[in-house]
C-alpha cells in the first residue's frame, strides 16, 4: 500500500511493528506463560525482532510474495482478492523466516534445532495467519488511510 516509496515504507513499518508486537507476546506467553515479566520479556526482544522483520519483509519476502500472488490473481481481480492473496503469501514467508530467527535466538543451532524450528513454525503459523487477516492487516490499512488519505482528481485540482 502507498502511492510512493516513502508511503510504502511507512505502511510496511506499521504492519511489521504490529505483527512483531503481537507475535512476540504470543511467543513469550507460549514459552513462559502469563506472568509479571511478560512485558519485560517482549520489550527485550522487540527492537532486534523488528529490525529482522523489516529486513526480511523489504529485502526478501515482499518481492517473492507479490510475484507469486500475481501469478494467481489477475490485474482485473477485485482489490480484496489481491490483498488477501498477497497477505497469505507474506505470512507464509515471514513465518518461515521469523520462526528461524526466533528458534536461533532462543534455542540456538543445537541437536534439537529442527525439532524446535518446526514446532515454533507450526505454532507461529497458526497464530500469524488469522492475526494478519483479521486484526493487523485491517488495523494497519485503517491507520494508513487516516495518515495518507487517497486524493481524488477533484481534491488535486
Amino acid at each position: 500500500m502507498g502511492s510512493n516509496k516513502k508511503e510504502a515504507l511507512i505502511f510496511t513499518s506499521i504492519m511489521c511493528f504490529f505483527m512483531v508486537v503481537f507475535m512476540s507476546f504470543y511467543n513469550v506467553i507460549i514459552s513462559s506463560g502469563f506472568n509479571n515479566k511478560l512485558v519485560v520479556h517482549v520489550a527485550e526482544g522487540l527492537i532486534p525482532a523488528l529490525i529482522v522483520a523489516l529486513f526480511c519483509d523489504i529485502v526478501i519476502v515482499s518481492k517473492i510474495a507479490k510475484g507469486l500472488a500475481f501469478k494467481i490473481v489477475k490485474p482485473a481481480s477485485p482489490a480484496i482478492q489481491k490483498v488477501l492473496t498477497i497477505s497469505c503469501f507474506m505470512v507464509c514467508g515471514m513465518v518461515i523466516l521469523m520462526s528461524l530467527y526466533g528458534t536461533l535466538a532462543h534455542f540456538g543451532f543445537g541437536d534439537n534445532f529442527f525439532r524446535n524450528y518446526f514446532r515454533v513454525l507450526g505454532l507461529n503459523f497458526i497464530c500469524a495467519l488469522p492475526l494478519q487477516l483479521l486484526v493487523v492487516g485491517p488495523l494497519t490499512r485503517f491507520l494508513f488511510t487516516r495518515m495518507f488519505p487517497v486524493r481524488t482528481a477533484a481534491h488535486s485540482a
